[in-house]
């Protein structure tokens, strides 16, 4: 359902995101409107005549972080309507990489809608970071307990072939003595 203020309901399911818990049914995203687009292409990357790969619909792109941060939805969780979700994550974290979501939102403060939706999406980008650095120290922290684990039992077991001695002390310690 729309508005004539071009805000879309999500549906009526909860979420949870960073540790939030919200209702998607009160969660709303925004669609761009014309004269909000107009505004916006000229400011992003991939339009015709930039050097490197062309952006395939720069408008769709931006309708699809404008449902996923409105929402707070999952990136899988993205409707077929705005293409494969996985192309759109990618996109969304290179953008978001090279700070243009933080550009983009310095650039349009005229419109306090869009202005308000794209500080919307720099948070979101900004979480998203964030969790992709907890979770890379969390990898570290874990690689390095292991490391740490795997050297103390080579460094504790006896030389020579261990199963061969644990038998062995097996054995010595059943046999009557004489």
């Amino acid at each position: 359902m729309s508005s004539i203020y071009g805000i879309n309901r999500g549906h009526a399911e909860s979420a949870v995101f960073s540790g939030k818990k919200q209702n998607i049914a009160s969660a709303s995203y925004m669609k761009l409107k014309d004269e909000q687009w107009e505004k916006l292409e000229p400011m992003l990357r991939g339009k015709e005549g930039d050097a490197g790969a062309r952006g395939r619909d720069n408008r769709l792109f931006i309708d699809a972080v404008l449902w996923i941060s409105g929402s707070r939805r999952l990136w899988r969780d993205l409707p077929l309507r705005f293409g494969k979700w996985n192309t759109a994550y990618m996109r969304f974290m290179r953008w978001n990489q090279s700070n243009l979501w933080h550009r983009l939102a310095e650039n349009i403060k005229d419109d306090p809608r869009l202005q308000a939706a794209f500080d919307n999406i720099v948070d979101y980008g900004d979480e998203w970071t964030l969790r992709i650095k907890q979770r890379a120290s969390r990898r570290v922290s874990r690689e390095a307990y292991d490391a740490a684990a795997k050297q103390a039992s080579v460094e504790a077991a006896p030389a020579g072939d261990d199963s061969t001695l644990h038998w062995l002390s097996l054995v010595n310690q059943t046999l009557p003595p004489g």
